[in-house]
């Protein structure tokens, strides 16, 4: 049954996303990686960060939670906090700060820039998304 729950079709593509982006840290720090591979980092985090947000935005949804207008990832952030963020220690202001250094990327061609951006997910960001993930688990689980 729970293979119809949209939310939960979408968590299994973002819990994918997180695990290879989450890999890329086990053996290694962000210096250690060639240029093209921290470009593959960014890019990891780009599709990591549209899938959280998403399934963010599918879980409100599916408990009825209304989402501010115009959907989109700053209103899903800002309905996420009092829903469930402050309940499970997700800092809200971090997600805001994910969502402007996704669209930062986007459009960098400066590289110390972009540095300041992966150590951040090195060190802010990967600690965020991995509470969302144990808490989307858990839902998941409830939901079997």
């Amino acid at each position: 049954m729970t293979k119809d729950i949209r939310w939960i079709q979408r968590f299994q593509n973002f819990s994918r996303a997180f695990t290879l982006l989450r890999s890329t840290f086990d053996d290694c720090k962000i210096e250690d990686l060639s240029q093209l591979e921290q470009e593959g980092v960014i890019q990891r985090f780009k599709y990591t960060w549209e899938l959280a947000w998403k399934t963010i935005e599918d879980l409100l949804e599916y408990n009825g939670i209304p989402i501010e207008l115009p959907i989109g990832a700053r209103n899903v952030i800002k309905a996420a906090a009092p829903a469930f963020f402050e309940e499970i220690g997700i800092d809200g202001d971090i997600f805001i700060e994910m969502l402007e250094a996704r669209n930062k990327v986007s459009h960098m061609y400066d590289f110390e820039k972009f540095r300041v951006i992966l150590n951040d997910i090195q060190n802010k960001y990967l600690q965020q998304l991995d509470m969302l993930y144990g808490f989307l688990l858990e839902k998941r689980v409830e939901n079997d």
